[in-house]
């Protein structure tokens, strides 16, 4: 399990950047779409013409005011058709941006990443966001090969991992205090990013206080066994993928993995400021 949560981990930079990248934004806007409109609908496209309610639903943590600020209206300026090839092309320009295409390993790791994707589609019970994706066509291209697997990777761990959460009594908004509170995200960027009210996040943050989950502004040892409890809850949920690879497979995507979500990292896909900004001025 911990040789598949490392596989699962270190290659997560490679999807998570097109949340963050310019070129994913630059896409979004010419379609017209900014903002928090351009991630909903470019995340949820592969549901169809997705409703608020649906994104909620699947999304999970978002203040559900601003995804209904943003969808179903989006549909009316842009198709899921459109928004899905916007996605793919920002990726695939950010990555060869990162030189992903020119890394050692690159077809081992795409085998690897690929065997685990597709295990994971023959589950899709239970699991709407990533049956979505899991649904679309495999790209031809090399490195949006690698992307499309990992993204399907995420999905599947993600919705396991709303599972686990609802399992536990842990709500959307429970959910990033906590995580807040861990110390893993600055507070002010969840807040930012997933857009709750001040009064409702004081409010929740209350609340775990009573339960017992948080001392002061950080976890309590009850709130970091919780976090911990979910944590391994849902590695195991993820394990209908990673097991196809064996503990030996899920050690050697772990150690190409590493390569090449630093150089995600190091050529600044990552870097969340131009993100972050788009949020404050489309507010």
């Amino acid at each position: 399990m911990k040789a598949a949560r490392f596989a699962w981990r270190r290659l997560e930079p490679l999807h998570s950047m097109v949340y963050f990248v310019p070129e994913a934004r630059n896409r979004y806007t010419e379609l017209g779409l900014q903002g928090r409109a351009g991630y909903f609908a470019s995340r949820g496209a592969a549901l169809g013409r997705a409703s608020a309610e649906l994104v909620i639903a699947t999304f999970y943590n978002f203040c559900p005011d601003v995804v209904r600020g943003a969808l179903p209206a989006a549909w009316d300026a842009v198709t899921p058709e459109q928004m899905l090839v916007a996605r793919l092309a920002g990726a695939g320009e950010a990555l060869r941006r990162a030189k992903i295409h020119e890394l050692p390993g690159l077809d081992e790791i795409i085998c690897l990443a690929r065997r685990a994707a597709e295990a994971a589609c023959e589950h899709p019970q239970g699991r709407p966001l990533f049956a979505a994706h899991a649904a679309l066509p495999w790209p031809d291209e090399p490195i949006l090969q690698l992307w499309h697997a990992q993204t399907l990777l995420r999905e599947f761990r993600g919705d396991g991992h709303i599972a686990a959460l609802l399992t536990e009594g842990v709500g959307p908004l429970d959910a990033l205090v906590l995580h807040g509170a861990s110390g893993l995200v600055p507070a002010a960027a969840l807040k930012l990013s997933r857009a709750w009210p001040e009064e409702q996040w004081a409010a929740t943050r209350e609340r775990l206080h009573e339960r017992g989950l948080l001392d002061g502004d950080v976890l309590s040892i009850e709130g970091s066994a919780l976090r911990q409890h979910i944590e391994d809850r849902t590695d195991a949920l993820a394990l209908p993928a990673y097991g196809v690879l064996g503990e030996e497979g899920c050690e050697r995507l772990a150690e190409l993995a590493d390569t090449f979500g630093r150089a995600v990292t190091d050529a600044g896909l990552l870097d969340r400021s131009g993100f972050l900004a788009a949020l404050r001025a489309s507010a």
